[in-house]
Protein backbone atom coordinates (compact mmCIF):
# COMPACT_ATOMS: atom_id res chain seq x y z
CA UNK A 1 0.00 0.00 0.00
CA UNK A 2 2.71 2.54 1.04
CA UNK A 3 4.92 2.05 -2.52
CA UNK A 4 1.89 2.72 -4.06
CA UNK A 5 0.77 5.86 -2.75
CA UNK A 6 4.73 6.94 -2.76
CA UNK A 7 4.97 6.04 -6.37
CA UNK A 8 1.36 7.88 -6.98
CA UNK A 9 2.35 11.32 -5.02
CA UNK A 10 5.85 11.35 -7.20
CA UNK A 11 4.15 10.58 -10.28
CA UNK A 12 1.61 14.05 -9.35
CA UNK A 13 4.89 15.93 -8.67
CA UNK A 14 6.23 14.86 -12.02
CA UNK A 15 3.65 15.75 -13.80
CA UNK A 16 2.74 19.45 -12.00
CA UNK A 17 6.74 19.87 -13.32
CA UNK A 18 5.74 18.79 -16.98
CA UNK A 19 6.93 20.79 -20.28
CA UNK A 20 3.62 22.28 -22.11
CA UNK A 21 3.75 22.83 -25.48
CA UNK A 22 1.07 24.80 -28.26
CA UNK A 23 -0.11 24.51 -31.61
CA UNK A 24 -1.94 25.11 -34.25
CA UNK A 25 -4.56 22.24 -35.26
CA UNK A 26 -6.21 21.78 -38.78
CA UNK A 27 -9.24 23.59 -37.98
CA UNK A 28 -7.02 26.61 -36.75
CA UNK A 29 -7.93 26.11 -33.10
CA UNK A 30 -5.05 26.57 -30.62
CA UNK A 31 -4.13 23.63 -28.84
CA UNK A 32 -2.39 22.85 -25.25
CA UNK A 33 -1.11 19.59 -24.59
CA UNK A 34 1.78 17.90 -22.57
CA UNK A 35 2.81 15.94 -25.04
CA UNK A 36 3.51 17.55 -28.48
CA UNK A 37 2.23 15.32 -31.03
CA UNK A 38 4.49 13.97 -34.34
CA UNK A 39 4.86 16.15 -37.52
CA UNK A 40 3.31 18.54 -35.97
CA UNK A 41 4.80 21.92 -35.41
CA UNK A 42 5.18 23.27 -31.64
CA UNK A 43 5.98 25.46 -29.23
CA UNK A 44 7.69 25.13 -26.07
CA UNK A 45 5.55 27.11 -23.28
CA UNK A 46 7.43 28.66 -20.07
CA UNK A 47 4.97 28.80 -17.26
CA UNK A 48 5.59 30.74 -14.40
CA UNK A 49 6.30 29.41 -11.34
CA UNK A 50 3.25 27.43 -9.77
CA UNK A 51 1.63 29.00 -6.54
CA UNK A 52 3.23 28.48 -3.23
CA UNK A 53 2.27 29.11 0.11
CA UNK A 54 4.88 29.25 2.83
CA UNK A 55 4.21 27.72 5.87
CA UNK A 56 4.53 30.14 8.98
CA UNK A 57 6.98 29.65 11.23
CA UNK A 58 5.21 28.94 14.24
CA UNK A 59 5.77 30.86 17.35
CA UNK A 60 6.26 29.89 20.54
CA UNK A 61 2.82 30.41 22.48
CA UNK A 62 2.82 33.22 25.56
CA UNK A 63 3.22 31.24 28.69
CA UNK A 64 -0.43 30.94 30.18
CA UNK A 65 -1.05 33.91 32.75
CA UNK A 66 0.15 33.39 36.56
CA UNK A 67 -1.91 33.79 39.25
CA UNK A 68 -0.41 36.77 39.77
CA UNK A 69 -0.36 38.09 36.27
CA UNK A 70 -4.33 37.53 36.36
CA UNK A 71 -5.14 39.57 39.43
CA UNK A 72 -2.64 42.66 37.91
CA UNK A 73 -5.56 42.83 35.60
CA UNK A 74 -9.12 44.63 37.28
CA UNK A 75 -10.94 41.18 37.91
CA UNK A 76 -13.98 43.45 39.60
CA UNK A 77 -16.03 45.96 37.02
CA UNK A 78 -17.61 47.65 39.76
CA UNK A 79 -15.75 48.45 42.91
CA UNK A 80 -17.13 51.69 45.03
CA UNK A 81 -17.85 52.65 48.97
CA UNK A 82 -21.53 53.60 49.17
CA UNK A 83 -22.97 55.01 51.99
CA UNK A 84 -20.88 57.64 52.51
CA UNK A 85 -23.01 61.28 52.14
CA UNK A 86 -22.13 63.54 49.06
CA UNK A 87 -22.62 67.26 49.98
CA UNK A 88 -22.77 67.06 53.75
CA UNK A 89 -20.95 66.14 56.93
CA UNK A 90 -20.98 62.30 57.66
CA UNK A 91 -22.35 63.21 61.59
CA UNK A 92 -20.81 60.31 63.97
CA UNK A 93 -20.26 62.04 67.43
CA UNK A 94 -18.42 59.42 68.90
CA UNK A 95 -16.58 58.88 65.40
CA UNK A 96 -17.80 55.22 64.57
CA UNK A 97 -19.84 54.57 60.89
CA UNK A 98 -20.20 51.96 58.72
CA UNK A 99 -19.82 51.92 54.87
CA UNK A 100 -20.68 49.77 52.01
CA UNK A 101 -18.87 48.21 48.99
CA UNK A 102 -20.51 47.81 45.85
CA UNK A 103 -18.48 44.73 43.99
CA UNK A 104 -19.27 43.20 40.75
CA UNK A 105 -18.74 40.50 39.94
CA UNK A 106 -18.76 38.82 43.75
CA UNK A 107 -15.57 38.92 45.87
CA UNK A 108 -13.48 36.29 45.22
CA UNK A 109 -12.69 33.30 48.08
CA UNK A 110 -9.00 34.38 48.57
CA UNK A 111 -9.72 37.70 48.00
CA UNK A 112 -9.98 40.61 51.16
CA UNK A 113 -11.50 43.96 51.49
CA UNK A 114 -9.86 46.81 53.56
CA UNK A 115 -10.30 50.13 54.22
CA UNK A 116 -7.31 53.14 53.13
CA UNK A 117 -8.61 55.78 55.34
CA UNK A 118 -6.15 59.13 54.88
CA UNK A 119 -4.37 56.84 52.21
CA UNK A 120 -3.31 54.44 55.23
CA UNK A 121 -4.68 50.71 55.53
CA UNK A 122 -7.60 50.69 58.38
CA UNK A 123 -8.36 47.96 59.92
CA UNK A 124 -8.46 44.24 59.39
CA UNK A 125 -8.97 43.27 56.02
CA UNK A 126 -12.27 40.84 55.47
CA UNK A 127 -14.75 39.40 53.26
CA UNK A 128 -17.65 41.15 54.34
CA UNK A 129 -18.84 44.09 51.84
CA UNK A 130 -19.29 46.43 55.33
CA UNK A 131 -16.97 47.71 56.36
CA UNK A 132 -16.69 49.92 59.91
CA UNK A 133 -14.30 52.72 61.26
CA UNK A 134 -14.17 53.42 64.69
CA UNK A 135 -13.31 57.02 66.24
CA UNK A 136 -12.55 58.63 63.14
CA UNK A 137 -11.34 62.24 64.26
CA UNK A 138 -13.36 65.08 63.38
CA UNK A 139 -12.22 67.14 60.11
CA UNK A 140 -11.92 65.90 56.02
CA UNK A 141 -10.78 62.48 55.32
CA UNK A 142 -10.48 60.51 52.16
CA UNK A 143 -11.85 57.09 52.47
CA UNK A 144 -11.14 54.06 49.52
CA UNK A 145 -11.24 49.94 49.47
CA UNK A 146 -9.09 48.11 48.33
CA UNK A 147 -9.03 44.15 47.40
CA UNK A 148 -6.24 42.16 48.65
CA UNK A 149 -4.96 38.87 47.84
CA UNK A 150 -2.64 38.03 51.15
CA UNK A 151 -1.15 40.91 51.91
CA UNK A 152 -1.00 42.13 48.18
CA UNK A 153 -3.06 44.85 46.51
CA UNK A 154 -5.02 43.31 43.82
CA UNK A 155 -7.49 46.77 42.68
CA UNK A 156 -8.51 50.06 44.34
CA UNK A 157 -11.38 52.08 44.25
CA UNK A 158 -11.54 55.81 43.66
CA UNK A 159 -10.77 57.49 46.68
CA UNK A 160 -13.86 59.57 48.44
CA UNK A 161 -13.06 62.51 50.55
CA UNK A 162 -15.96 63.50 53.38
CA UNK A 163 -15.73 65.67 56.34
CA UNK A 164 -16.53 63.57 59.95
CA UNK A 165 -18.81 66.29 62.19
CA UNK A 166 -18.33 65.53 66.08
CA UNK A 167 -20.52 67.68 68.46
CA UNK A 168 -18.41 68.77 71.13
CA UNK A 169 -20.26 68.13 73.95
CA UNK A 170 -17.90 69.65 76.27
CA UNK A 171 -18.55 73.09 74.42
CA UNK A 172 -20.69 75.67 76.66
CA UNK A 173 -23.74 75.51 74.65
CA UNK A 174 -24.16 72.13 75.50
CA UNK A 175 -23.68 72.77 79.21
CA UNK A 176 -27.33 72.24 81.42
CA UNK A 177 -27.51 76.24 82.69
CA UNK A 178 -26.79 76.43 86.57
CA UNK A 179 -29.89 76.96 88.47
CA UNK A 180 -30.61 80.44 89.27
CA UNK A 181 -29.11 81.80 92.25
CA UNK A 182 -31.46 82.94 94.96
CA UNK A 183 -32.15 87.00 94.90
CA UNK A 184 -31.76 88.23 98.74
CA UNK A 185 -34.82 89.42 100.25
CA UNK A 186 -34.61 93.33 100.89
CA UNK A 187 -34.36 94.16 103.88
CA UNK A 188 -37.86 95.70 105.70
Amino acid sequence: MRPLLICLLLSLAFTANAQIYKYTDANGNTVFTDQPPEGQATESIALPATNSVSMPVPSIPAAPPTDNTLEKAAPYSTLQLTGLPDDEAMRANNGTFSVGVTIEPRLANNHRLRLLLDGKPYGQPSNVPRLQVSNADRGEHSLAVEVLSGEQSVQQSATTTFTVQRVNTSSPAFRPSPPPKPQPKPAP
